[in-house]
């Protein structure tokens, strides 16, 4: 009878965490950022369909890096939890902390799962508030830890040494201009220390701003107002006009920030 292959419980969780942290590492950075309206997400994505950046509800939103299928899977999962708790509870139960704890249940199940293979994403979820102590912003690894972060946060590809120049430089009075710049600077700098050059075709930008009247704050940076912001110039100031939305989760907004909005 043949003896049964054994590998230490210690050596099986190194083996997955190496595993999940590889496939990470294969993947474009996305950067988020406290400003002083609000929180920046930007992220290195030159796919029009496939969002690393979404709305999940009114004040909190996610970004994520890895594969996409799996990520995407915990972004529904989410928007759905903060459905059901908006309209069973209230909208204010709603929290970026609450979700947070949901997804690192989720992943550390995953991660010590033998039967299953360790999820390959690292998650950002974050909470804008009426004023910036008030910001929330969540780091989530492969297998379940759970980061709070300020001020400035990156996640996937050489998210160490995008951390380093953006903790050197963010300010938490800076103006979205000032932080979009700063964004893309990091994200530009390369593994071995060179700098590349990224235009608005690839970049996803996001932002949710504590400024806007509406009960949605998650608004979607493009077109004309991207390169705008890119060449250091303010966004146009929003209507004043509250449209609140309703009780039901909603879905991630794809409008210009310069254009009126249509919720």
């Amino acid at each position: 009878m043949s003896t049964p292959f054994y590998v230490s419980p210690q050596q099986a969780m190194a083996d997955r965490a190496e595993y999940a942290r590889k496939g990470i590492a294969r993947g474009r950075s996305v950067v988020v950022l406290q400003y002083a309206d609000g929180i920046l997400f930007v992220a290195e994505n030159p796919s029009r369909a496939l969002h690393k950046v979404s709305e999940i509800y009114d004040r909190i939103a996610f970004a994520a890096v890895g594969k996409y299928n799996e990520f995407e899977n915990l972004r529904i999962g989410g928007v759905r939890y903060a459905d059901l708790r908006g309209y069973t509870y209230d909208r204010d139960d709603v929290t970026a902390r609450g979700l947070a704890n949901v997804y690192a249940q989720t992943l550390g199940t995953i991660f010590s799962s033998a039967a299953e293979k360790p999820y390959e994403v690292e998650l950002i979820v974050a909470e804008v508030g009426d004023a910036p102590a008030d910001d929330q912003i969540y780091r989530l690894t492969h297998d379940g830890s759970i980061v709070d972060e300020h001020g400035s946060v990156a996640v996937g590809g050489n998210a160490d040494q995008i951390s380093s120049h953006l903790d050197q430089r963010h300010r938490d009075e800076m103006t979205l201009a000032e932080a979009l710049k700063l964004a893309v600077e990091g994200l530009a700098r390369d593994a071995n220390g060179s700098d590349r050059t990224l235009t608005a075709d690839q970049l996803e930008v996001a932002v949710l701003d504590r400024t806007r009247s509406q009960q949605r704050k998650f608004k979607r940076v493009l077109g004309r107002q991207l390169s705008r912001l890119l060449e250091g110039e303010q966004p146009a100031p929003e209507p004043t006009s509250d449209k609140s939305s309703g009780g039901a989760a909603t879905a991630p907004e794809e409008e210009d920030l310069d254009l009126p909005d249509e919720d």
